[in-house]
């Protein structure tokens, strides 16, 4: 059986530690991907060139997800190159510096919402109508554990996040008439990508580490394949009477 329609699965933040290596995901369980960078094309290009190995079609496309033209424009592109767009998967986000709240400036609240909950709506809502016309579709976000249990200094990361969440329910409640589901993927603390930057940047105070894990059921970090293999169920044949759910892979935060 296949899991997959034919087409792509349009992946913004395929060249991030996860974003990556959910594309990888995909393309090994059967799917064609258009994958999306803003500034890391070498990261990207490498994703395209793992499908490529594995036989399937991937194309690179370069979007900066603050403007509204150009999310519109990639759909279209990708659309163009692929014949259709069967998945979008939203995992865009700019590095999250660790503070509390009442420490955040205003101006990297207004960044973390424009690119993460805006290019969201952006991007979900320049998919639709491809959707519509081609019978449906699916989304997945990236969201995050902290919805479980508040993670403090991560407010930048969570408050975006569960905007997000609230969209895509709604999408979830007024699209799944016309076949088109949207779900999260709750992602804990992950050995890749993210974490690795903000942990070189010494982001953690002493004792972070002995004190997150006593909060997981699961005594480890999680691996960014595990997000992959939770996204590729949700978007597939397998996942195809699921919409408007989170899944929680973040070794049991907040249990």
């Amino acid at each position: 059986m296949e899991l997959f329609p034919k087409g792509c699965a349009l992946v913004f933040g395929a060249s991030g530690g996860i974003g990556g290596k959910v594309a990888e995901v995909l393309a090994a369980d059967g799917s064609d991907l258009a994958l999306v960078y803003n500034r890391k094309a070498d990261a990207a290009q490498s994703v395209a060139d793992k499908a490529a190995a594995l036989g399937r079609k991937a194309t690179v496309h370069q979007c900066d997800v603050r403007d509204p033209a150009s999310v519109a424009a990639l759909v279209e592109d990708a659309a163009a190159a692929h014949g259709r767009i069967h998945t979008l998967v939203w995992a865009a986000g700019p590095l999250v510096e660790q503070l509390y709240l009442a420490d955040t400036p205003i101006e990297a609240w207004r960044n973390a919402f424009e690119t993460e909950v805006h290019g969201l709506i952006a991007s979900v809502t320049a998919a639709i109508p491809h959707f519509r016309a081609n019978g449906g579709g699916s989304v997945v976000h990236l969201g995050s554990a902290g919805h479980m249990r508040w993670p403090d200094r991560d407010g930048l990361s969570v408050a975006p996040k569960a905007a997000n969440e609230s969209f895509l329910k709604g999408i979830a409640r007024e699209e799944g008439r016309n076949g088109i589901r949207a779900n999260s993927v709750l992602v804990g603390v992950i050995d890749a990508g993210m974490f690795h930057e903000l942990m070189a940047k010494g982001a953690f105070p002493p004792g972070w580490v002995e004190e997150t894990q006593k909060a997981l059921c699961l005594k480890r970090w999680g691996q960014p394949e595990e997000i992959g293999y939770a996204v590729s169920f949700l978007v597939s044949a397998r996942g195809a009477y699921v919409t408007g759910q989170s899944i929680n892979v973040s070794g049991g935060f907040g249990v």
